[in-house]
Formats: C-alpha cells, sequence, structure tokens
C-alpha cells in the first residue's frame, strides 16, 4: 500500500510523520505491525531514516491524538519536539484553527501552541512533572535526587523526572567530551528503571543556560529531545543550579523552558518540515 509520509524535524530531531486520519486504513493497524513499520522505515540505511515515527490521529477526548514509535520499534509515552512538529503540520493542513491545540498522548493531554509571527515556533505546555520514584517510574522510593549510581568506573550522581516519560538527569562539569554512546545505554538500560529510562548529561553554564547532550531510549543520542531538556530544566531548578526559566543548548539548537509557579512546564521550540514523500508499505 503506498503511502504518504512528511519528514520533519525539531532541532534535528527527526520524525517520519504518517496522516492516519488521510489513510483511515491505518487507523486499525495492530502495535505488531506499526513496531515493524517504525524499525523499517526509521532505519538509517534500509528505510527514510528517522528517530522516530509520528502518526496523527482523530481522538474521541481530544482534537487529536499523537502515537509516537521509537526507531527501536518500541512505542513511546510522549515526544516535545514531535509534538510540536505534529501541531505544525495540523496547522498547515487546516485541519484546525485553533491557537491551542489538545493533543491526546500515553502521557495525557498535551497543549501545543503557535508561537511567533511565522508559526515557526511552538510553545508547548508539558504539564507538571513527577518526582515520586514510583510515578517515573524507578526502583527506588521518594524523590530521587543526587543518588549515587555505580556504573563500571564511574559514579553518577542521577536526579530523576517523568514528563510523561522517564528521565535520568546528570550534572557533569563538560559535556562536549563525555562518552555520551558508551554511558548512556549502560544506563538506560540499567535495572533500576523497569521501564528503561532516557539519559540526559547537563552543564551548567550559569542561573539563565545550561547545556545538555542526550541519550534517547530506544532512539540513541540525538541532537534535540524536549521531554528531556524539560526534565533538565526541572533539574537544575529543584537543585537550585539555575533560575525557573532556562535556555537549554542542544546539538540542534536551542530550547527555552520555563518552569511556570503553577507547576506546569512549558517549552518553546520550532518545527520545520523537510520533505513529503510516498513509501509502499
Amino acid at each position: 500500500m503506498e503511502t504518504t509520509f512528511y519528514k520533519m524535524h525539531g532541532l534535528g530531531n527527526d520524525f517520519i510523520l504518517i496522516d492516519c486520519i488521510e489513510n483511515k486504513s491505518m487507523q486499525d493497524s495492530a502495535v505488531s505491525r506499526l513496531t515493524g513499520l517504525a524499525a523499517k522505515i526509521c532505519s538509517r540505511r534500509l528505510g527514510i531514516g528517522a528517530d522516530q515515527l509520528l502518526l496523527l490521529y482523530p481522538s474521541e477526548k481530544a482534537d487529536f491524538r499523537m502515537r509516537i514509535f521509537n526507531a527501536d520499534g518500541s512505542e513511546v509515552e510522549m515526544c516535545g519536539n514531535g509534538i510540536r512538529c505534529l501541531a505544525k503540520y495540523v496547522w498547515n493542513r487546516r485541519y484546525s484553527n485553533k491557537k491551542i491545540l489538545d493533543i491526546e498522548t500515553m502521557a495525557g493531554i498535551i497543549r501545543p501552541e503557535k508561537n511567533g509571527d511565522n508559526g515557526d515556533m511552538v510553545k508547548v505546555d508539558m504539564g507538571r512533572p513527577a518526582l515520586d520514584a514510583m510515578d517515573i517510574p524507578v526502583k527506588l522510593e521518594g524523590e530521587i535526587m543526587d543518588f549515587p549510581l555505580k556504573i563500571e568506573d564511574m559514579e553518577f550522581n542521577i536526579t530523576c523526572v517523568s514528563m510523561g516519560n522517564p528521565h535520568t538527569v546528570i550534572f557533569i562539569d563538560n559535556t562536549d567530551d563525555f562518552a555520551v554512546s558508551y554511558y548512556g545505554p549502560l544506563i538506560e538500560n540499567h535495572e533500576l528503571f523497569p521501564g528503561k529510562t532516557n539519559v540526559e548529561f547537563v552543564q551548567i553554564i550559569n542561573r539563565d543556560e545550561i547545556k545538555m547532550r542526550v541519550w534517547e531510549r530506544g532512539a540513541g543520542e540525538t541532537p534535540a529531545c524536549g521531554t528531556g531538556a524539560s526534565a533538565a530544566a526541572v533539574a537544575s531548578a529543584l537543585k537550585e543550579l539555575t533560575r525557573r526559566e532556562v535556555t537549554v543548548h542542544l546539538s540542534g539548537g536551542d530550547l527555552f523552558l520555563k518552569w511556570d509557579s503553577d507547576g506546569h512546564v512549558f517549552m518553546t521550540g520550532p518545527a520545520v518540515t523537510v520533505f513529503e514523500g510516498k513509501i509502499d508499505i
């Protein structure tokens, strides 16, 4: 079956988006089929190439529904860069003229908002972070801040946050030369994390800026991660290393985060359409 797809990215974190409103035959696809499809078309050598597959569906409880599959085929709860791209696609297709959309995800209802005159920037209400180990989940109790985790020759002080998906934030002196691709998967798959974890390696620049590299669960190191940047901003503020409004510098560009007084985290960043194509699936 020939299917139209859209290649998009948020700060280099790239996606293949398939519109299941337009392609109604996709709406009843089994999880096993979608898992295989994601692994096939996200492959950099054998497919189109992307970090994740995004699927746009109608929703009974919100304006639209988003499903997300990693390049390894695993389904995940949320993606900050991905939801900005999905919202941008909805507005470009004129599926909605609402400035703020309600998008159903496995992490709950997430609300992207048009930001700026040209519409290239999207602001997202990422909701409130979860800090209790049971909610993240982590096989510990209470809030996890500066917990010592031994990984081979290194001991990391980890701070754990859920932004609808699990994150482990680690503060280091210099992100540039750090062996993210070595330690990232060891932490991702550690027995402490029953659902695995995303891993953020964070360098504090000053009270208003941090620098971050990210190892994404099921995708590897990516140029940017919206939920990861949100978790890093929350962890930085919790430890009083930064203010509650920070710029997060990633290898793909900058995201702007604000942990508001009501507990909600707001993320602002770009969403870009690269090209449209067709693939036989």
